[in-house]
């Protein structure tokens, strides 16, 4: 069976053959970023258990060196950001410690939004793949057909071995579009459900880390 699918793709037409080659691009690129992205996001939940139980029992000290120790954990990467970012406050305000919260509670948004942006890198190519590889494979499905009429029309007679060979191509090139569719497809739902889960996760966490930040400066305020 294998043997017989390599001589359609070899005996196939040029066109046919630049589909293929393009949809095998696409699942190369795909299946490469499927393992990535399987490997970014195992990194990040493991690395994220291991810094938010020593975050939540560590003074600020402790916390940024844990920060530093794991550097795949998306909670640590917003953590070191937002602690380093310059403050942003709103000039209309007046600045109290409500401006401090508000401050903080700024920098963890935009720490969150960054850290985001770098989990979302290359998801989009898959949601592309899983939409135009199909289309990409009817149109080598469509080349196939027009060929097996053709060779009707050549051969005078509707027989199986007049259309065989071009309808064989036309599924070869179906057969194409949807496996380099259909995984690309399962993956870039399964991660996107994983990107939410870890928005809701670093927004939970923000809050939490603001709340200490804050009550923190409250202390300082205090001793002041």
């Amino acid at each position: 069976m294998s043997s017989e699918v390599v001589s359609l793709v070899v005996g196939a037409s040029l066109i046919t053959k630049v589909v293929l080659v393009i949809l095998l691009g696409l699942s190369v690129m795909s299946w490469a970023i499927i393992f990535y992205k399987w490997h970014a996001f195992r990194q990040a939940n493991r690395q994220n258990r291991q810094f938010i139980g020593i975050f939540s029992l560590a003074d600020g000290d402790a916390v940024h060196r844990a920060a530093e120790r794991h550097p795949t954990s998306p909670m640590a990467a917003v953590w070191m950001e937002a602690v380093k970012m310059p403050p942003t406050v709103d000039p209309e305000r007046a600045p109290d410690r409500g401006d401090n919260r508000h401050t903080l509670e700024v920098r963890f948004r935009r720490a969150i939004e960054m850290e985001l942006n770098r989990y979302e890198e290359y998801l989009p190519f898959l949601a592309t793949t899983g939409n135009v590889a199909p289309f990409i494979g009817l149109f080598g499905t469509v080349l196939g057909i027009i060929d097996a009429f053709q060779a009707i029309s050549r051969m005078g007679t509707a027989s199986i071995a007049a259309v065989a060979p071009g309808i064989a191509e036309a599924l070869v090139a179906t057969a194409a579009g949807l496996f380099a569719a259909i995984p690309a497809v399962v993956a870039y739902n399964a991660y996107l459900s994983r990107l939410r889960r870890l928005t809701t996760h670093l927004e939970s966490f923000a809050a939490e880390a603001v709340e200490r930040l804050a009550h923190a400066d409250r202390g300082h305020g205090k001793k002041g």
